[in-house]
């Protein structure tokens, strides 16, 4: 009979134990750290598909969108809100259909914004663009969806040099990213976007390959993301891996482990 009870009791533990141990996941995941995997290519070269990073929820205060599956009904608006900053690199709820989205904060509430032959101009004014020569990668899948990359200089074999064209952009205060050119596409020219009171623009680097502020959402863009949708902020690279699996060790990233985010 002892024998019986303990085996209950420690049975009894072990479940107590994982409970514990998924509600502190729990806890971190929804008010400090959200794990994000990078599952295209619309931030190249600034992030990579196959890029693991932890997502920083107290960056802007919390939501209902903080919690797993937007599950946080009883938060109305923003607890803890602190505005993101122009440059930020950020996590957000597709406003129509709840996707996660990571792209780049471009233009803040009251701004205008506008893309002229592929250059940027914010309230008005261009936003310099310095050569960087070229980013070059395999012509090889990437990722769990194994897509091939867009190139510049296509037809490119496969695993032959994929290339686009590199520039740094510096934004209004400064801040600097790289943005890549592939060709002329839709959004390299755009109407002039007034950014709504308590709303956010955003772009990715990778200027030809991202559905983003620039597109409506009815044509699969995101069209500009209210301030609760914003998941958090972007910092650092925590493991990279240019595979289809995680455990395909050989396809590792060294290099982008614990690599900052400009």
């Amino acid at each position: 009979m002892a024998t019986k009870s303990k085996s209950r009791g420690g049975f009894a533990e072990m479940i107590k134990t994982i409970v514990y141990a998924l509600l502190l996941a729990g806890v971190i995941r929804t008010l400090f750290f959200q794990p994000f995997w990078i599952p295209s290519g619309s931030m190249k070269p600034t992030l990579l598909i196959g890029d693991f990073l932890f997502v920083n929820k107290m960056a802007y205060g919390y939501s209902k969108h903080s919690c797993p599956f937007s599950m946080c009904p009883f938060i109305e608006g923003r607890w803890l809100a602190r505005q993101p900053e122009r440059g930020d690199v950020v996590v957000f709820k597709h406003p129509t259909n709840g996707t996660d989205y990571i792209k780049r904060l471009i233009g803040l509430p009251g701004d205008t914004v506008q893309m002229i032959d592929g250059i940027l101009y914010v309230n008005g004014e261009e936003l310099p663009q310095v050569p960087e020569g070229e980013f070059i990668e395999p012509n090889l899948p990437q990722g769990p969806m194994k897509n091939l990359p867009r190139c510049a200089n296509r037809p490119v074999e496969v695993g032959g040099e994929c290339i686009k064209a590199e520039a740094i952009e510096t934004l209004p205060g400064g801040r600097q990213h790289a943005v890549l050119d592939i060709d002329v596409g839709f959004g390299d020219t755009t109407p002039v976007f007034t950014v709504p009171e308590g709303e956010y623009f955003f772009m990715g680097d990778n200027r030809d390959n991202s559905m983003d502020s620039r597109f409506p959402r009815s044509a699969g863009g995101v069209g500009t993301v209210p301030f609760e949708n914003l998941v958090g902020r972007a910092d650092r690279v925590i493991f990279s891996s240019a595979g289809s699996s995680m455990l395909a060790f050989w396809t590792w990233r060294p290099d982008r482990f614990f690599v900052g985010i400009d």
